[in-house]
C-alpha cells in the first residue's frame, strides 16, 4: 500500500515535530487539533523550525516554500482525515480520549487508511475495537524530541494485519526513522519499559531525600552514561504525561506499587509540568 497522504491528529509538542518531519519527507500533511491557539503555536512552530534552518544554511528558501505547501494546518478533523492514507494520533495519554477519537475517525476516513496511535503506553488492542478496520490499527511510537530521535516503535497487536505493520514500518524509514517492529503488545513496549524501571527509581530515591535532584541526574549521566538524567528527561517530556500514564496503569492495575510517585503528583498539581510550563525538577524561566 502507497502512503501519500498523512494526517496527524494533535498538535502538542509531539504532534508539530510529527508533522513537520512527515511533511520534510515529502508526503502531504494535515496537522489538526480541536484547540485553536495549539494549533496556531504548533504552525508558528513550524514557521520558525524552517526560517531557521534557511538562516544556518541547512535548507534552501525554495525548498521550504516546498515543505510549506505540503503542511497543513486545520481545525476541522473532517478536512484533515478524509483524503488520508495513513493517520497518526498525538493526543493526550488517556483511554477514552482515543477511544472517541478513533470511533469519529472510522467514520471520516477511507476504507484503506490506516490509523495509528503515538501512544507510548497504551496498547492498540484497547482502541482497535471501537473501529470497524481493527487489522489497520496500531501503535507507531515516536520518541522524543520526534525531529530528532531516529527510533520508532511499530507494535503489532494480535489484531494486525502483517500489511499494516509492513506498511507502517517503511513509512517510517521514508520518514528517516530507524523502525523496530515490536512483535507482542506489552505494556512500555520496548524503551518505555526500560525507562519506567529508571524512573522509578529515581523518583524513589527523591521522595526517601536519599538524594537531590541534580546529584541523581549527575549519577545517571556520569555513573550510568546517560546523555540525560532520569529526572531532567520527565521534564523534557512532560511531567503531566507521566502523571496521566501512571495513573492510567494504576486504575487498570489497582497495585499499589504503580501509583505515581508523590514527587510526580505534587508537581502535577501546582502544574509544574516541566520545560513547557517554565517549572519542573528543574527551574527554566519562562514558559
Amino acid at each position: 500500500m502507497e502512503i501519500k497522504t498523512i494526517g496527524v491528529v494533535g498538535a502538542g509538542n509531539m504532534g508539530r515535530q510529527i508533522a513537520l518531519q512527515c511533511a520534510l519527507s515529502g508526503f502531504k500533511v494535515y496537522c489538526t487539533d480541536s484547540m485553536v491557539p495549539v494549533l496556531k503555536s504548533a504552525e508558528s512552530f513550524a514557521g520558525q523550525w524552517l526560517g531557521d534552518r534557511v538562516e544556518k544554511g541547512k535548507l534552501q528558501a525554495s525548498v521550504v516554500e516546498e515543505i510549506k505547501k505540503r503542511l497543513c494546518f486545520t481545525d476541522d478533523l473532517t478536512v484533515a482525515a478524509k483524503d488520508a492514507d495513513l493517520i497518526i494520533e498525538a493526543i493526550i495519554e488517556i483511554l477514552d480520549a482515543k477511544r472517541s477519537l478513533f470511533r469519529e475517525l472510522d467514520k471520516i476516513c477511507p476504507p484503506h487508511t490506516i490509523l495509528a496511535t503515538n501512544s507510548s503506553y497504551i496498547v492498540s488492542s484497547k482502541i482497535a475495537d471501537a473501529t470497524k478496520r481493527p487489522d489497520k490499527v496500531l501503535n507507531m511510537h515516536f520518541f522524543n524530541p520526534a525531529l530528532v530521535m531516529k527510533l520508532v516503535e511499530v507494535v503489532k497487536g494480535p489484531h494486525v494485519s502483517a500489511e499494516t505493520v509492513d506498511t507502517v514500518m517503511e513509512v517510517s524509514r521514508a520518514l528517516g526513522k530507524s523502525p523496530t517492529r515490536v512483535n507482542k503488545e506489552i505494556y512500555g513496549f520496548i524503551c518505555n519499559r526500560m525507562f519506567s524501571a529508571i524512573t522509578r527509581e529515581a523518583c524513589s530515591l527523591l521522595d526517601l531525600g536519599i538524594a537531590s535532584i541534580e546529584d541523581i541526574d549527575n549519577a545517571a549521566r556520569n555513573g550510568l552514561g546517560h546523555p540525560m538524567g532520569p529526572l531532567q528527561l520527565l521534564d523534557m517530556t512532560g511531567i503531566d504525561l507521566e502523571y496521566f500514564v501512571t495513573m492510567e496503569r494504576f486504575q487498570e492495575t489497582r497495585n499499589p506499587a504503580d501509583r505515581p510517585s508523590p514527587s510526580i503528583v505534587e508537581r502535577y498539581a501546582r502544574g509544574d509540568y516541566g520545560r513547557k510550563t517554565g517549572n519542573g525538577f528543574y527551574h527554566y524561566g519562562k514558559k
